[in-house]
């Protein structure tokens, strides 16, 4: 890498300011009851916010019909706004999936100080929930019946604006770094696009994938807090929740901390099937080798029926070899983790020097994991068309 990777361990660095002027969308119910005592009401009215931000999800503060009408015209006047992401541009592929610009107000608030990140909705997922624990628990029912076009859903989420982690065969790492994302832009991104599909939260079978732009474990404090509001206050459940880290591992051991209740399941992008491959691809390896990313994951408690998912991007002449699935199928059974591969067949995208495999290169690698007894699945390329697609996110806007 070119950059100095001694940065990658500040976990939390340059995080803005959650509810800086005023805005309240990211704040948990205890945080508004506090704000809502200092300009004079009682605390129990922070619930009343908490409601309207995360089960109304009301964008406008006169929404909060159970607010006095007196307090919210106070409330305005004082600075106070709700600051949920809202989308300001729409791609849609051929296949249904949909790709949006989600509008960041920076801290200032003023013009023309608005950023944006990206969000991708994929109705009918893209399998990779398959073979996981709650694709088969039962927990949720299904869109069907209801007049819609899909019956489930995925949702990849963004926790970063650009990313650090310069993985080669990456899109979002030409953007480098521009910075964290708050909890309230990144469970926003969420809550906008069930809005925007109309998603009945404890019905529909939706799955979150934090996928999306950036290391989720580089902004770890603000990611950990975006997941406890999905959980705590909008109520998703965190099976249907799949973080993916690069091999983090300071963010692997604190994420090992994190209880059960509300913590994500867990991917490791690995990419290669062994040091030398992946530290020329993703050259954070160079900082933690495979060996140290598996010792760390080896200590997240995992939940009955639970696997960790090692997601592997076929390179075409680099990583999708039958000898490269060999030596897959060895790392993860030496792991001793219940764990599962989930198979990405590399996504073009302008100036990167790669190839995607032969479908048939793919089936290939995937019978080999198989033969070897190590569960693999296959994820379905969505929205390669509009640039929604793993690994092709860089806020493009041409259509």
């Amino acid at each position: 890498m070119a950059r100095n990777s001694d940065h990658l361990v500040r976990l939390d660095a340059a995080n803005p300011t959650e509810g800086s002027l005023g805005s309240l969308f990211g704040l948990n119910a205890a945080e508004l009851g506090r704000r809502v005592e200092a300009v004079g009401e009682p605390a129990w009215r922070g619930r009343q916010v908490a409601d309207g931000l995360y089960s109304q999800w009301v964008t406008e503060l006169w929404e909060i019909s159970t607010l006095p009408k007196t307090l919210r015209e106070r409330l305005r006047a004082q600075g106070w706004r709700v600051g949920r992401p809202r989308i300001a541009q729409v791609f849609r592929s051929g296949d249904g999936t949909e790709r949006y610009l989600v509008e960041c107000l920076r801290e200032d608030g003023g013009a023309g100080t608005a950023e944006t990140v990206e969000t991708v909705w994929m109705p009918e997922g893209d399998e990779g929930e398959a073979g996981d624990e709650a694709d088969a628990d039962g927990t949720a029912e299904t869109g069907a019946g209801t007049g819609r076009r899909w019956e489930r859903a995925t949702v990849c989420v963004s926790s970063q604006i650009g990313c650090a982690v310069n993985c080669q065969f990456c899109l979002t790492a030409r953007l480098g770094l521009q910075r964290n994302l708050t909890a309230g832009e990144i469970a926003g991104q969420v809550v906008t696009v069930f809005a925007r599909q109309g998603v009945d939260v404890g019905r529909d079978r939706v799955n979150l994938v934090f996928m999306g732009m950036g290391e989720p474990f580089l902004n770890f404090g603000p990611f950990m807090k975006a997941v406890r509001l999905l959980v705590e206050e909008v109520g998703l459940s965190p099976r249907r929740m799949t973080v993916s880290t690069s091999g983090i591992v300071p963010g692997i051991e604190r994420f090992a901390l994190e209880p059960k209740e509300v913590r994500p399941k867990l991917a490791i992008s690995l990419n290669a099937p062994n040091d030398a491959i992946r530290g020329e691809v993703m050259p954070v390896n160079r900082k933690w080798p495979i060996d140290a990313v598996i010792e760390a994951v080896r200590r997240v408690p995992l939940r009955p029926r639970e696997r960790i998912t090692f997601e592997y991007v076929l390179l075409g002449g680099i990583t999708d070899g039958p000898e490269h699935a060999r030596e897959v199928a060895r790392l993860v059974r030496r792991s001793g983790l219940p764990a599962k591969v989930n198979l990405i067949a590399w996504n073009p995208g302008p100036g990167i020097d790669c190839q995607t495999p032969a479908p048939e290169a793919v089936e290939a690698f995937r019978c080999v994991l198989l033969d070897a007894g190590v569960p693999a699945y296959v994820r379905k390329p969505r929205g390669r068309d509009i640039y929604a697609a793993c690994g092709q996110l860089k806020r493009t806007v041409e259509d």
